[in-house]
């Protein structure tokens, strides 16, 4: 189980705020067809099996979010979640390299949401995580007001504990207006955020399922006044999952989350501009294209030593080429892709296409191309050739590294 927490996407709609100052203020969500949204959370969680710390973790979370329509005064929602991670300690007391975070899963999800935030949504989406928060009275509120709502979380337990349909863990959120608080040094309108977990759930199917949850969640959400809109939250979380195997799994950890703004991409623009350098710096074997992500870089036949994820000496000028012409595009963050050719087994090409975009990424780190927080790495083994697996020179176009600069 990976905490995943997803209020950010829930508090990512257009918020109404009185522009003028009064001793009360009347919360509740504004949508509007065509609106777009951004989010960026990073969690930072320590994993505890029976209270020994197994190991640390860092997960991405990076959101888009589109209002496609408006019915019935509820905003219809389309998202994007995709997760990735990254962990800072591989076994008790060693600590991990810092290395890019490597890709977890992608979850598509739509839903719908009235003006005092409750959502309608089939249950057979697992995004996102927490639901009903924030929600509002529909009344005027003074400072240091408070008010509560039933909400729930939704868990993805398939990898954990096999258990394939969305895990509901119930609460009630009690909430307070704050009001004006600091955020990167900035004053905003806030309020906290805070539930407790006790729950003797009934068995459901799968490997393993909780006998027992207990957890807890305290945040405080920044909102923008000027633009309507949230600008950030935080948060500080337990929940820990006594399991029908007799083991305690428990998760403690931090998040933050804020929205992010990017300009328009003119991907075709920037594509011309890429492949031009490239023709320029004279980078053998690279092409460029217009993806849905963003921009593909595609490096064919990258040259690694056999069944490793060494590259050979020569691979590394072609890289810092590179790494050149993607410093000039510093607002887009990174996807670094391995492909192989059809051989071998299914779970040797997907390790060793993980392995080698992890070469390339931890190779760019280094040419300080990207933070860290700024790359993300994905394995596809054979999944996507881009020619025939049956001549040795279509396996060769189909050993590959791709680098996309991400539109989102």
């Amino acid at each position: 189980m990976k905490k995943n927490n997803s209020l950010f996407l829930l508090l990512s709609i257009l918020f109404v705020f009185s522009p003028v100052k009064t001793a009360c203020e009347e919360f509740e969500y504004k949508h509007a067809a065509g609106d777009r949204y951004r989010i960026l959370s990073i969690v930072k969680e320590d994993v505890y099996i029976d209270k020994i710390l197994n190991h640390r973790a860092e997960i991405l979370n990076r959101i888009s979010v589109e209002v496609t329509d408006m019915v019935g005064g509820k905003g219809c929602h389309k998202a994007l979640f995709q997760t990735s991670e990254r962990a800072l300690i591989v076994q008790r007391g060693t600590a991990g390299a810092e290395t890019g975070f490597q890709w977890s899963r992608e979850y598509e999800t739509v839903f719908d949401r009235d003006k005092l935030g409750y959502i309608t949504i089939d249950p057979k989406y697992f995004m996102p995580v927490v639901r009903n928060v924030p929600v509002f009275p529909g009344r005027d509120l003074k400072q240091g007001e408070r008010w509560s709502a039933e909400g729930h979380e939704m868990h993805d337990f398939r990898d954990s504990f096999g258990i394939e349909q969305p895990y509901r863990i119930p609460f009630t959120a009690n909430y307070t207006f704050l009001g004006d608080r600091q955020w990167k040094e900035k004053p905003y309108p806030a309020f906290s955020v805070n539930y407790r977990i006790i729950s003797q759930p009934q068995q459901v199917r799968g490997r393993l399922w909780p006998r027992r949850i207990t957890g807890s969640s305290d945040q405080t959400v920044y909102w923008d006044r000027e633009r309507g809109q949230p600008v950030a939250y935080e948060e500080t979380f337990r929940i820990s999952f006594e399991l029908s195997n007799g083991r305690i799994i428990e998760y403690r950890g931090s998040a933050e989350a804020e929205i992010i703004d990017s300009e328009y991409m003119d991907k075709e623009k920037i594509a011309t501009e890429i492949m031009e350098d490239i023709d320029r710096l004279n980078i053998p074997d690279a092409n460029v294209r217009v993806v849905d992500e963003g921009i593909s870089i595609s490096l064919e036949d990258i040259k690694f030593y056999a069944d490793s994820a060494v590259m050979l000496p020569g691979e590394r000028e072609k890289l810092d080429q590179l790494a050149e012409i993607l410093k000039r595009y510093p607002d887009r963050d990174i996807l670094v892709g391995g492909h192989t050719a059809l051989a071998g087994t299914s779970e040797g090409r997907m390790k060793l296409s993980v392995d080698r975009a992890k070469a390339v990424a931890d190779y760019l780190l280094e040419k300080k191309v990207r933070g860290a927080d700024r790359m993300v790495i994905r394995g596809y083994g054979a999944e996507k050739p881009i020619a025939d697996n049956r001549t040795q020179e279509g396996m060769r176009k189909n050993r590959r590294v791709e680098i996309i600069i991400l539109e989102n």
